[in-house]
């Protein structure tokens, strides 16, 4: 199947809907039918692009409206669409429900409306979305570790593997479908970022996942994929924690570390300059003292990598 827009039939009443290009802000979401109910996995980063999606499942929902909508995580990209979902219990895991309630919409608006070399940044990176006026909707039901749902007499668990890209990211299992939908645990085609960390924890994560009965995974960025993509985000994962310890316990520097580290096969991959992101977590990790730069400098450093690049 084709990395095409839109809302994609996978079978057993499990649905993807994918946005090309998996970039920064164009994420994926799912939808899992049950007898009279569906769950939706995940809203889209503004109202507009929600809306469309929400119609697009009009024909599948008809006898079976969304009762439940999970997020996976806190990024704004696949939750700033939620207040659409009307009526819908909204569950997301403790970590990432307060995390959300930190980077409201307004946020990204001031950011992506700034004057001057910071909005130029922001709008490089953001300029597709319309971040005005989005009522921040907030989980209703929380949870930890593990949450079995029944979904219109369908088991989909939910199962918590951050910290990883985010404080609370969760993963959807959906057993009888033999389907995960991985939020942004995947990356596919593009480079991981990894806000949070430890990169351990998410390459446990992706260990999970390989040793789950699956045939299908839907990931958070990027086309359809099976065990052989969690298979590549892993070996990155893996290559980056790797390479990143080393230098640190050489004493470089965590951006001389980044900008040093020659992505090999991984450079081809889209949003290569989340490595200065990746690099910085890892030191983070080996040493709590380490200072992580703020967010601005962050984006600051993956534009010059991939203007480098």
């Amino acid at each position: 199947m084709g990395f095409t827009k839109g809302l994609h039939e996978l079978g057993d009443g499990c649905f993807a809907y994918l946005q090309p290009d998996g970039g920064w802000g164009w994420s994926n979401a799912g939808l899992i039918v049950g007898d009279g109910v569906s769950l939706l996995v995940d809203t889209l980063f503004d109202l507009r692009l929600t809306a469309e999606m929400l119609a697009s499942m009009v024909p599948a929902v008809a006898g079976a409206p969304i009762a439940t909508l999970v997020n996976t995580h806190a990024n704004g990209d696949h939750c700033y669409g939620n207040q659409l979902v009307i009526g819908a219990e909204i569950i997301a895991s403790e970590s990432a429900a307060h995390e959300m309630s930190e980077v409201p919409p307004s946020m990204l608006a001031a950011l992506t409306n700034a004057p001057g070399e910071l909005g130029d940044l922001f709008r490089s990176f953001f300029g597709s979305f319309e971040f005005d006026g989005i009522e921040h909707t907030l989980p209703t039901r929380t949870f930890q570790d593990r949450l079995d749902l029944d979904v219109g007499g369908r088991l989909v668990e939910l199962i918590e593997v951050g910290p990883a890209h985010t404080a609370g990211d969760v993963i959807a299992y959906v057993p009888d479908a033999r389907t995960v939908y991985t939020g942004d645990i995947l990356f596919i085609g593009g480079t991981p970022i990894v806000w949070a960390g430890p990169l351990t924890n998410w390459i446990s994560a992706c260990d999970l996942m390989l040793g789950m009965d699956i045939e299908t995974v839907v990931p958070g960025h990027g086309p359809l994929t099976d065990k052989a993509g969690i298979i590549q985000v892993r070996d990155y994962l893996s290559f980056v924690q790797h390479e990143a310890t080393a230098r640190f316990e050489a004493g470089m520097d965590a951006w001389d570390a980044a900008r040093d580290i020659a992505l090999n096969g991984f450079g081809n991959w889209g949003e290569s300059g989340r490595i200065s992101v990746n690099v910085d977590t890892v030191y983070r990790s080996l040493d709590p003292a380490h200072e992580s730069p703020n967010v601005i400098e962050q984006f600051r450093r993956m534009a010059a990598l991939e203007a480098h690049h």
